[in-house]
């Protein structure tokens, strides 16, 4: 359910401020300008996405799950709300936040520094990480790390291949990555 209205409202709240940015996700994986390797991690992201509700019922299924304490559940649940208010910042700000990571010269594309994009420069990535591995706490589910572990791995590769695309093809970016020196957890990297 939270993740259901996280998603409704951060899209909603995104249209209504840059109604071009909703088509522009709605292409996903059909923009040919889109780089090759992201073609192949973008499924990946919805896959192990996907994979982190499953493996939390198949865990519930078969039992033997820890019991997180009501403390735990909370902080998690904290986390959770947080990640998705950091992503849905993100992409509310970003009017160039695509599913696929392109330079959008047909939509003028420009580096955005303002909002969460002035403490890190992937506030999207960061959001969804601190999710998904609050998650398991919340739903008392050591299984669903394995899916979390592998999505993680998958976004910090694209993190680091999507900003090496930006440092190289979109223009006042790298000046930015000066300014805003971390990707995605600052103080760290």
């Amino acid at each position: 359910l939270i993740s259901i209205l996280g998603f409704v409202i951060s899209r909603i709240l995104a249209a209504r401020r840059n109604p071009d940015l909703i088509a522009e996700r709605a292409r996903f994986l059909q923009h040919e300008d889109a780089k090759d390797w992201d073609k192949k991690l973008a499924p990946l992201v919805g896959l192990g996405g996907g994979l982190i509700p499953l493996v939390i019922g198949l865990d519930a299924l078969i039992g033997g799950a820890p019991d997180f304490s009501l403390p735990v559940k909370m902080i998690s649940l904290i986390a959770i709300l947080l990640g998705y208010a950091l992503g849905s910042y993100a992409l509310i700000e970003n009017r160039f936040f695509s599913g696929m990571v392109r330079i959008q010269t047909e939509r003028g594309h420009q580096v955005v520094s303002s909002g969460p994009y002035r403490w890190m420069r992937h506030p999207g990535y960061a959001g969804a990480l601190l999710t998904y591995w609050a998650t398991p706490f919340f739903l008392d589910s050591l299984l669903a790390f394995l899916p979390v572990a592998f999505l993680s791995a998958v976004l910090v590769i694209r993190t680091h291949l999507e900003d090496e695309t930006l440092q190289g093809e979109l223009a006042g970016y790298q000046e930015y990555s000066q300014r805003v020196r971390y990707r995605l957890l600052p103080g760290i990297w």
